[in-house]
Protein backbone atom coordinates (compact mmCIF):
# COMPACT_ATOMS: atom_id res chain seq x y z
CA UNK A 1 0.00 0.00 0.00
CA UNK A 2 1.25 3.47 -0.90
CA UNK A 3 1.95 5.72 2.07
CA UNK A 4 2.46 9.46 2.44
CA UNK A 5 5.87 10.00 3.99
CA UNK A 6 9.04 12.07 3.96
CA UNK A 7 12.72 11.16 3.79
CA UNK A 8 14.73 13.72 5.73
CA UNK A 9 18.37 14.47 6.55
CA UNK A 10 19.39 12.74 3.32
CA UNK A 11 22.08 13.41 0.74
CA UNK A 12 19.69 13.92 -2.17
CA UNK A 13 21.05 13.08 -5.62
CA UNK A 14 19.38 15.66 -7.84
CA UNK A 15 19.63 16.03 -11.60
CA UNK A 16 22.68 18.31 -11.47
CA UNK A 17 24.03 18.20 -7.89
CA UNK A 18 23.76 16.62 -4.47
CA UNK A 19 22.45 18.41 -1.40
CA UNK A 20 21.38 17.66 2.14
CA UNK A 21 17.63 17.82 2.20
CA UNK A 22 14.19 16.30 2.46
CA UNK A 23 11.81 14.78 -0.08
CA UNK A 24 8.08 14.42 0.59
CA UNK A 25 5.82 11.86 -1.08
CA UNK A 26 2.03 11.83 -1.39
CA UNK A 27 -0.04 9.40 -3.44
CA UNK A 28 2.91 7.92 -5.35
CA UNK A 29 4.26 11.36 -6.35
CA UNK A 30 7.05 13.63 -5.05
CA UNK A 31 5.33 16.77 -3.79
CA UNK A 32 8.21 18.70 -2.21
CA UNK A 33 12.02 18.82 -2.22
CA UNK A 34 13.61 21.05 0.42
CA UNK A 35 17.18 21.80 1.51
CA UNK A 36 18.40 21.34 5.08
CA UNK A 37 19.13 18.66 7.67
CA UNK A 38 16.05 19.09 9.84
CA UNK A 39 13.92 16.03 10.55
CA UNK A 40 10.28 17.05 10.95
CA UNK A 41 8.08 14.93 13.19
CA UNK A 42 6.97 11.77 11.41
CA UNK A 43 9.76 11.87 8.81
CA UNK A 44 12.22 9.05 8.20
CA UNK A 45 15.69 10.16 9.33
CA UNK A 46 18.13 8.97 6.64
CA UNK A 47 21.13 9.99 8.78
CA UNK A 48 23.01 11.37 5.79
CA UNK A 49 22.44 8.38 3.50
CA UNK A 50 22.17 9.02 -0.22
CA UNK A 51 18.64 9.14 -1.61
CA UNK A 52 18.55 8.85 -5.40
CA UNK A 53 15.93 8.18 -8.05
CA UNK A 54 15.09 4.53 -8.62
CA UNK A 55 17.32 2.96 -11.24
CA UNK A 56 16.09 2.49 -14.82
CA UNK A 57 17.41 -0.68 -16.49
CA UNK A 58 17.12 -0.86 -20.29
CA UNK A 59 18.82 -4.17 -21.12
CA UNK A 60 19.10 -7.13 -18.80
CA UNK A 61 19.25 -10.85 -19.50
CA UNK A 62 18.39 -11.57 -15.87
CA UNK A 63 14.88 -12.90 -16.52
CA UNK A 64 16.27 -15.37 -19.06
CA UNK A 65 18.75 -16.53 -16.42
CA UNK A 66 15.90 -17.19 -13.99
CA UNK A 67 13.77 -19.17 -16.44
CA UNK A 68 16.79 -21.20 -17.61
CA UNK A 69 19.21 -21.44 -14.69
CA UNK A 70 21.08 -24.22 -16.50
CA UNK A 71 21.14 -25.30 -20.15
CA UNK A 72 17.96 -27.30 -20.97
CA UNK A 73 16.39 -26.48 -17.57
CA UNK A 74 13.02 -24.70 -17.88
CA UNK A 75 12.17 -23.26 -14.45
CA UNK A 76 8.48 -22.53 -13.58
CA UNK A 77 7.90 -19.17 -15.22
CA UNK A 78 5.75 -17.38 -12.67
CA UNK A 79 8.18 -18.27 -9.91
CA UNK A 80 11.08 -17.13 -12.09
CA UNK A 81 9.42 -13.80 -12.91
CA UNK A 82 8.64 -13.08 -9.26
CA UNK A 83 12.20 -13.95 -8.19
CA UNK A 84 13.64 -11.75 -10.95
CA UNK A 85 11.35 -8.86 -9.95
CA UNK A 86 12.33 -9.13 -6.28
CA UNK A 87 16.04 -9.36 -7.12
CA UNK A 88 15.91 -6.16 -9.17
CA UNK A 89 14.02 -4.32 -6.42
CA UNK A 90 16.66 -5.42 -3.90
CA UNK A 91 19.42 -3.67 -5.87
CA UNK A 92 17.48 -0.44 -6.43
CA UNK A 93 16.10 -1.05 -9.94
CA UNK A 94 12.52 0.28 -10.04
CA UNK A 95 11.97 0.27 -13.83
CA UNK A 96 13.15 -2.51 -16.10
CA UNK A 97 12.90 -3.31 -19.79
CA UNK A 98 13.04 -7.10 -19.73
CA UNK A 99 15.08 -8.37 -22.67
CA UNK A 100 13.57 -11.30 -24.57
CA UNK A 101 14.94 -12.76 -27.76
CA UNK A 102 12.69 -12.93 -30.81
CA UNK A 103 14.07 -14.76 -33.81
CA UNK A 104 14.65 -18.44 -33.15
CA UNK A 105 16.55 -21.28 -34.77
CA UNK A 106 14.43 -24.41 -34.24
CA UNK A 107 17.04 -26.42 -36.16
CA UNK A 108 19.73 -25.20 -33.74
CA UNK A 109 19.92 -24.18 -30.09
CA UNK A 110 17.44 -21.29 -29.91
CA UNK A 111 13.77 -22.04 -29.38
CA UNK A 112 10.98 -19.45 -29.37
CA UNK A 113 9.77 -18.40 -25.94
CA UNK A 114 9.19 -14.62 -25.89
CA UNK A 115 5.47 -14.50 -26.66
CA UNK A 116 4.51 -16.98 -23.97
CA UNK A 117 6.85 -15.57 -21.33
CA UNK A 118 5.79 -11.98 -22.00
CA UNK A 119 2.11 -12.90 -21.57
CA UNK A 120 2.92 -14.43 -18.20
CA UNK A 121 4.86 -11.31 -17.21
CA UNK A 122 2.05 -8.98 -18.34
CA UNK A 123 -0.54 -11.07 -16.50
CA UNK A 124 1.42 -10.68 -13.26
CA UNK A 125 1.75 -6.96 -13.88
CA UNK A 126 -2.00 -6.68 -14.50
CA UNK A 127 -2.62 -8.48 -11.20
CA UNK A 128 -0.34 -5.97 -9.40
CA UNK A 129 1.84 -8.89 -8.30
CA UNK A 130 5.15 -7.22 -9.22
CA UNK A 131 7.17 -4.88 -7.06
CA UNK A 132 8.59 -2.68 -9.84
CA UNK A 133 7.64 -1.34 -13.27
CA UNK A 134 8.19 -3.75 -16.20
CA UNK A 135 8.31 -3.06 -19.94
CA UNK A 136 9.36 -5.35 -22.79
CA UNK A 137 12.60 -5.16 -24.73
CA UNK A 138 12.50 -7.37 -27.80
CA UNK A 139 15.96 -8.41 -28.98
CA UNK A 140 15.33 -8.97 -32.68
CA UNK A 141 17.89 -11.51 -33.89
CA UNK A 142 18.27 -11.07 -37.63
CA UNK A 143 20.45 -14.19 -37.90
CA UNK A 144 17.51 -16.52 -37.30
CA UNK A 145 14.72 -18.48 -38.95
CA UNK A 146 11.48 -17.26 -37.33
CA UNK A 147 11.83 -13.52 -36.69
CA UNK A 148 8.87 -12.45 -38.86
CA UNK A 149 6.43 -14.89 -37.27
CA UNK A 150 7.52 -14.04 -33.73
CA UNK A 151 7.39 -10.26 -34.11
CA UNK A 152 3.96 -10.47 -35.73
CA UNK A 153 2.62 -11.87 -32.45
CA UNK A 154 3.22 -8.57 -30.60
CA UNK A 155 1.42 -5.24 -30.86
CA UNK A 156 1.23 -1.84 -29.16
CA UNK A 157 -0.80 -3.25 -26.25
CA UNK A 158 2.19 -5.31 -25.12
CA UNK A 159 4.21 -2.33 -23.84
CA UNK A 160 7.16 -3.12 -26.07
CA UNK A 161 9.37 -0.19 -25.16
CA UNK A 162 12.54 -1.14 -27.01
CA UNK A 163 13.40 -3.18 -30.09
CA UNK A 164 17.11 -3.82 -30.55
CA UNK A 165 18.62 -4.93 -33.85
CA UNK A 166 20.75 -7.96 -32.99
CA UNK A 167 23.13 -9.72 -35.36
CA UNK A 168 25.20 -12.46 -33.81
CA UNK A 169 26.57 -13.83 -37.08
CA UNK A 170 30.04 -15.17 -36.25
CA UNK A 171 32.95 -13.15 -37.63
CA UNK A 172 31.60 -9.64 -37.06
CA UNK A 173 30.38 -7.20 -34.38
CA UNK A 174 30.63 -8.70 -30.89
CA UNK A 175 32.29 -11.84 -32.19
CA UNK A 176 34.72 -10.50 -34.78
CA UNK A 177 37.19 -12.77 -33.02
CA UNK A 178 35.54 -16.17 -33.49
CA UNK A 179 37.83 -17.68 -30.86
CA UNK A 180 35.90 -15.68 -28.22
CA UNK A 181 32.65 -17.19 -29.49
CA UNK A 182 34.27 -20.62 -29.45
CA UNK A 183 35.30 -20.19 -25.82
CA UNK A 184 31.74 -19.13 -24.93
CA UNK A 185 29.95 -22.04 -26.61
CA UNK A 186 32.39 -24.71 -25.54
CA UNK A 187 32.35 -23.41 -21.98
CA UNK A 188 28.56 -23.00 -21.66
CA UNK A 189 27.30 -25.87 -23.80
CA UNK A 190 30.23 -28.30 -23.87
CA UNK A 191 30.25 -28.07 -27.68
CA UNK A 192 32.79 -30.18 -29.55
CA UNK A 193 35.17 -28.85 -32.21
CA UNK A 194 33.06 -30.35 -34.97
CA UNK A 195 29.83 -29.15 -33.37
CA UNK A 196 31.13 -25.61 -33.09
CA UNK A 197 32.33 -25.56 -36.72
CA UNK A 198 28.93 -26.78 -37.91
CA UNK A 199 27.12 -24.21 -35.72
CA UNK A 200 29.16 -21.33 -37.14
CA UNK A 201 28.52 -22.47 -40.72
CA UNK A 202 24.79 -22.73 -40.03
CA UNK A 203 24.61 -19.22 -38.55
CA UNK A 204 26.54 -17.72 -41.44
CA UNK A 205 24.19 -19.40 -43.92
CA UNK A 206 21.14 -18.05 -42.06
CA UNK A 207 22.61 -14.55 -42.13
CA UNK A 208 23.16 -14.72 -45.88
CA UNK A 209 19.59 -15.89 -46.45
CA UNK A 210 17.68 -13.73 -43.95
CA UNK A 211 19.87 -10.99 -42.47
CA UNK A 212 18.98 -7.98 -44.62
CA UNK A 213 15.29 -8.89 -44.85
CA UNK A 214 14.99 -9.45 -41.11
CA UNK A 215 16.73 -6.18 -40.26
CA UNK A 216 14.29 -4.19 -42.41
CA UNK A 217 11.36 -6.09 -40.92
CA UNK A 218 12.48 -5.40 -37.32
CA UNK A 219 12.70 -1.67 -38.04
CA UNK A 220 9.14 -1.65 -39.37
CA UNK A 221 7.81 -3.72 -36.48
CA UNK A 222 9.37 -1.33 -33.95
CA UNK A 223 7.45 1.49 -35.59
CA UNK A 224 4.22 -0.53 -35.40
CA UNK A 225 4.73 -1.12 -31.67
CA UNK A 226 5.69 2.51 -31.01
CA UNK A 227 8.97 1.27 -29.55
CA UNK A 228 12.34 2.99 -29.34
CA UNK A 229 14.85 1.43 -31.72
CA UNK A 230 18.33 0.40 -30.59
CA UNK A 231 21.36 -0.91 -32.43
CA UNK A 232 23.52 -3.59 -30.87
CA UNK A 233 27.28 -4.13 -31.10
CA UNK A 234 27.92 -1.58 -33.86
CA UNK A 235 31.62 -1.79 -34.71
CA UNK A 236 32.33 0.69 -37.53
CA UNK A 237 31.23 4.21 -38.40
CA UNK A 238 29.60 2.75 -41.51
CA UNK A 239 27.40 0.53 -39.35
CA UNK A 240 26.50 3.54 -37.22
CA UNK A 241 25.40 5.42 -40.34
CA UNK A 242 23.12 2.53 -41.26
CA UNK A 243 21.72 2.51 -37.71
CA UNK A 244 21.11 6.24 -37.84
CA UNK A 245 19.28 5.78 -41.14
CA UNK A 246 16.97 3.29 -39.44
CA UNK A 247 16.11 5.87 -36.78
CA UNK A 248 18.07 4.23 -33.99
CA UNK A 249 18.01 6.28 -30.78
CA UNK A 250 20.34 4.14 -28.64
CA UNK A 251 23.57 2.27 -29.37
CA UNK A 252 23.87 -0.75 -27.11
CA UNK A 253 27.40 -1.89 -26.35
CA UNK A 254 29.31 -0.50 -29.36
CA UNK A 255 32.38 -2.69 -29.66
CA UNK A 256 34.89 0.02 -30.67
CA UNK A 257 35.70 3.60 -29.76
CA UNK A 258 35.09 4.48 -33.42
CA UNK A 259 31.48 3.28 -33.27
CA UNK A 260 30.81 4.90 -29.89
CA UNK A 261 32.16 8.26 -31.01
CA UNK A 262 30.24 8.09 -34.28
CA UNK A 263 27.02 7.28 -32.40
CA UNK A 264 27.53 10.10 -29.94
CA UNK A 265 28.19 12.54 -32.78
CA UNK A 266 24.87 11.54 -34.37
CA UNK A 267 22.96 12.15 -31.13
CA UNK A 268 22.53 8.42 -30.48
CA UNK A 269 22.78 7.60 -26.77
CA UNK A 270 25.63 5.21 -26.02
CA UNK A 271 24.86 2.35 -23.61
CA UNK A 272 27.66 0.33 -22.06
CA UNK A 273 27.63 -2.60 -19.68
CA UNK A 274 28.12 -1.94 -15.99
CA UNK A 275 30.03 -5.25 -15.64
CA UNK A 276 32.45 -4.00 -18.31
CA UNK A 277 33.10 -0.88 -16.22
CA UNK A 278 33.51 -2.80 -12.97
CA UNK A 279 35.76 -5.47 -14.46
CA UNK A 280 37.88 -2.92 -16.32
CA UNK A 281 37.11 -4.33 -19.77
CA UNK A 282 34.85 -6.39 -21.99
CA UNK A 283 34.70 -10.17 -21.55
CA UNK A 284 34.59 -10.36 -25.38
CA UNK A 285 37.70 -8.24 -25.84
CA UNK A 286 35.85 -5.17 -27.10
CA UNK A 287 36.26 -1.52 -26.09
CA UNK A 288 36.36 -0.79 -22.36
CA UNK A 289 33.48 1.23 -20.92
CA UNK A 290 35.98 3.19 -18.81
CA UNK A 291 37.72 4.44 -21.95
CA UNK A 292 34.42 5.79 -23.29
CA UNK A 293 33.61 7.36 -19.91
CA UNK A 294 36.95 9.16 -19.93
CA UNK A 295 36.30 10.62 -23.38
CA UNK A 296 32.73 11.71 -22.59
CA UNK A 297 30.85 9.37 -24.93
CA UNK A 298 29.18 7.09 -22.36
CA UNK A 299 25.58 8.14 -21.66
CA UNK A 300 23.84 5.15 -20.08
CA UNK A 301 24.84 2.06 -18.11
CA UNK A 302 23.08 -1.31 -18.26
CA UNK A 303 23.49 -4.13 -15.76
CA UNK A 304 23.42 -6.64 -18.66
CA UNK A 305 24.02 -9.93 -16.81
CA UNK A 306 24.70 -8.71 -13.21
CA UNK A 307 21.80 -6.70 -11.69
CA UNK A 308 23.81 -5.50 -8.69
CA UNK A 309 26.43 -3.99 -11.00
CA UNK A 310 24.17 -1.10 -12.01
CA UNK A 311 24.35 0.95 -8.82
CA UNK A 312 27.96 -0.11 -8.20
CA UNK A 313 29.06 1.15 -11.62
CA UNK A 314 27.07 4.39 -11.35
CA UNK A 315 28.71 5.17 -8.00
CA UNK A 316 32.11 4.34 -9.48
CA UNK A 317 31.49 6.80 -12.31
CA UNK A 318 30.40 9.42 -9.80
CA UNK A 319 33.62 8.90 -7.87
CA UNK A 320 35.80 8.85 -11.00
CA UNK A 321 34.17 11.99 -12.39
CA UNK A 322 34.03 13.75 -9.02
CA UNK A 323 30.31 14.28 -9.67
CA UNK A 324 27.94 11.78 -8.04
CA UNK A 325 24.91 13.36 -9.72
CA UNK A 326 26.41 12.74 -13.17
CA UNK A 327 27.28 9.15 -12.30
CA UNK A 328 23.80 8.38 -10.97
CA UNK A 329 22.23 10.07 -14.03
CA UNK A 330 23.63 7.29 -16.24
CA UNK A 331 21.25 4.85 -14.54
CA UNK A 332 18.29 7.16 -13.85
CA UNK A 333 17.60 10.34 -15.80
CA UNK A 334 19.53 9.43 -18.97
CA UNK A 335 17.91 6.03 -19.61
CA UNK A 336 14.47 7.37 -18.68
CA UNK A 337 14.81 10.18 -21.20
CA UNK A 338 16.18 7.88 -23.88
CA UNK A 339 12.98 5.82 -23.84
CA UNK A 340 10.58 8.72 -23.35
CA UNK A 341 9.70 8.11 -19.70
CA UNK A 342 9.33 11.69 -18.51
CA UNK A 343 7.61 10.80 -15.24
CA UNK A 344 10.65 9.28 -13.50
CA UNK A 345 14.45 9.32 -13.29
CA UNK A 346 14.76 12.51 -11.18
CA UNK A 347 14.03 13.69 -7.67
CA UNK A 348 11.76 16.59 -8.53
CA UNK A 349 8.26 17.75 -7.73
CA UNK A 350 5.70 15.94 -9.85
CA UNK A 351 7.87 12.89 -10.58
CA UNK A 352 7.01 9.33 -9.54
CA UNK A 353 8.19 8.40 -6.09
CA UNK A 354 10.66 5.80 -7.34
CA UNK A 355 13.49 6.20 -4.86
CA UNK A 356 16.46 4.34 -3.39
CA UNK A 357 18.34 4.91 -0.14
CA UNK A 358 21.93 3.75 0.14
CA UNK A 359 25.18 4.38 1.97
CA UNK A 360 28.78 3.81 0.89
CA UNK A 361 30.70 1.04 2.58
CA UNK A 362 34.32 0.89 1.51
CA UNK A 363 33.36 2.90 -1.57
CA UNK A 364 30.60 0.44 -2.59
CA UNK A 365 26.87 1.17 -2.30
CA UNK A 366 24.99 -0.67 0.45
CA UNK A 367 21.25 -0.59 -0.28
CA UNK A 368 19.07 0.34 2.67
CA UNK A 369 15.65 0.77 1.04
CA UNK A 370 13.80 1.15 -2.24
CA UNK A 371 10.38 2.55 -3.10
CA UNK A 372 8.38 2.12 -6.31
CA UNK A 373 5.46 4.52 -6.78
CA UNK A 374 5.84 5.41 -3.10
CA UNK A 375 5.54 1.78 -2.01
CA UNK A 376 8.42 0.20 -0.07
CA UNK A 377 9.67 -2.72 -2.19
CA UNK A 378 13.04 -3.48 -0.59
Amino acid sequence: MTQNFALANATLVLADRTMTGRVEIENEIIVDVAEGDTVPAGSIDCAGDYVAPGLVELHTDNLERHIQPRPKVDWPHNAAILAHDAELASVGITTVFDAMRVGSIPTGRYIRYARGLSRELLDLRQADALKISHFLHLRAEVCSETLAEEMAEFDAADRVGIVSLMDHTPGQRQFRDISKLEDYYKGKYGMSDAGFTAHVAHLQKLSEENGARHEALAVEEARRYGAVLASHDDTTSEQVEISAGHGVAMAEFPTTREAAEASHARGISVIMGAPNLIRGGSHSGNVAAADLAETGVLDILSSDYVPSSLMLAAVKLGQDWGDMAAGIATVTRNPARAVGLTDRGEIAVGKRADLVQFALRGGAPAMHAAWSRGRRVA
